[in-house]
């Protein structure tokens, strides 16, 4: 029976699907697919957040404003891969040529999707594990599992993708606990866990590291001036504030973006216990913060830090016990000027990602779009009269953002 003749549908149906089949971080988080969506790269579009809500005391209704629903992704992300081919190639059928073709096109187009999402761990403050130590073991990952349930984080829909040393290690580990039959021989060969501690464990290549800021050992950040705290209205950007700071070694980096640290005397508190506008429950641990951006110091070894989330004292969105005192002690996790892999804990309403669908170029006959499932694809072919062969492309249109950071945990390594 002849083979089935490779049509530009049939390409770009082959190329989406295994798109999707590639992703792993992508096909854990908050997707959408915006149809109505007319600009190119560099363009916003919508989504619609989840709405969160907090206690009200007493008998007597409190009306609560419901945040936003909507947040913007700008959509800077093209991706292609193009490759030349001879006629001969459209004969093949379709599963020899998606073998040879397709599946690692889109495979290298899913990691370059994944690395961008787990990009967004700057955004995440909540912190757990030893710098330079890998993850191996249950009550590892339990301790992001524990931040997360403190942090009242759903306990649905949880995943966590760690690089391989830690999946590894961890799957390893799992082999001196009485397991039997299928699950043993499934932790050895294949180094696969499953759920763990309330969470889909995934292992991939695409953990990204983090190199910490020079904020030089020998000195001490000191937060420079009381009561440098916001009301959740003025809080801007992802609930981010600036820190005025001092103490810094002259003429530094002090800090990168993804930088964590904490304040002398400003504890963390759980959200959800706080009714209307009473005080939280105070956690036994300070709370964490991370860097929005670079922060350098001045001559004098002042900065001004980018932070979040913002410092917010009272009321339902209440992040702290207390604002900082002058002089309180920065404390920053991790050496400075050293790498470490960023696993990552998080709530699929942590994180979003949004393709949409690229326009049609008019000089093109072999061409086709597929939409599906929050993710689109484009397939144009087209002859190269200067070098007189035959080429085609596969190309991405994408934008990442983290949409609930507090839905999420670092799993330091």
């Amino acid at each position: 029976m002849a083979n089935t003749l490779i049509t530009p549908t049939l390409i770009a149906k082959e190329a989406l699907m295994q798109l999707e089949n590639n992703l792993v971080m992508g096909n854990e988080v908050h997707r959408e697919y915006k149809k109505e969506f007319n600009g190119g790269q560099g363009s916003s579009v919508d989504i619609r957040k989840p709405v969160k809500f907090y206690t009200a005391d007493g008998a007597t209704r409190q009306n609560q404003d419901v945040e936003e629903k909507n947040t913007s992704i700008s959509v800077d992300k093209r991706k292609h891969v193009s490759w030349k081919f001879s006629t001969q190639d459209l004969t093949l059928s379709v599963e020899a040529y998606s073998e040879r073709y397709i599946k690692p096109a889109m495979t290298t187009l899913a990691n370059t999707v994944d690395r961008s999402l787990h990009g967004l761990y700057t955004n995440v403050w909540n912190s757990v594990g030893t710098p330079g130590t890998t993850p191996s073991t249950y009550s590892n990952f339990a301790d992001a599992a524990q931040r997360m349930s403190e942090m009242a984080v759903p306990a649905d829909m949880r995943c966590m993708i760690a690089n391989d040393a830690a999946a590894f290690a961890v799957a390893g580990n799992q082999m001196t606990l009485e397991a039997v039959g299928d699950v043993k021989k499934t932790a050895y060969e294949e180094s696969k866990v499953g759920r763990l501690a309330k969470f889909n464990l995934f292992g991939t290549q695409n953990v990204q590291n983090h190199t910490t800021g020079t904020h030089a050992t020998g000195s001490t950040g000191l937060v420079n001036g009381a009561d440098q705290n916001v009301t959740y209205a003025n809080a801007t950007g992802a609930n981010t504030q600036s820190l005025v700071t001092d103490g810094w070694a002259n003429s530094t980096l002090v800090l990168k973006a993804g930088d964590v640290f904490t304040l002398a005397g400003v504890y963390a508190v759980n959200p959800v216990p706080g009714e209307g506008t009473t005080g939280k429950t105070v956690m036994p641990y300070l709370q964490q913060f991370t860097v929005v951006s670079d922060a350098t110091s001045s001559g004098a070894g002042a900065a001004t830090l980018t932070i979040s989330p913002a410092i917010i004292t009272s009321g339902a969105h209440q992040t702290v016990n207390a604002a900082p005192a002058d002089n309180a002690v920065i404390t920053v996790l991790g050496s400075e000027a050293t790498a470490y892999p960023q696993n990552l804990g998080f709530h699929k309403n942590a994180f979003a990602l949004v393709t949409v669908p690229l326009d049609m170029p008019d000089g093109a006959a072999f061409k086709a779009r597929e939409s599906h499932n929050g993710l689109s694809v484009r397939v144009v072919k087209d002859y190269d009269i200067d070098s007189d062969e035959d080429i085609i492309r596969l190309d991405i249109l994408y934008g990442v953002k983290a949409i609930y950071p507090d839905l999420a945990v670092r799993l330091w390594g």
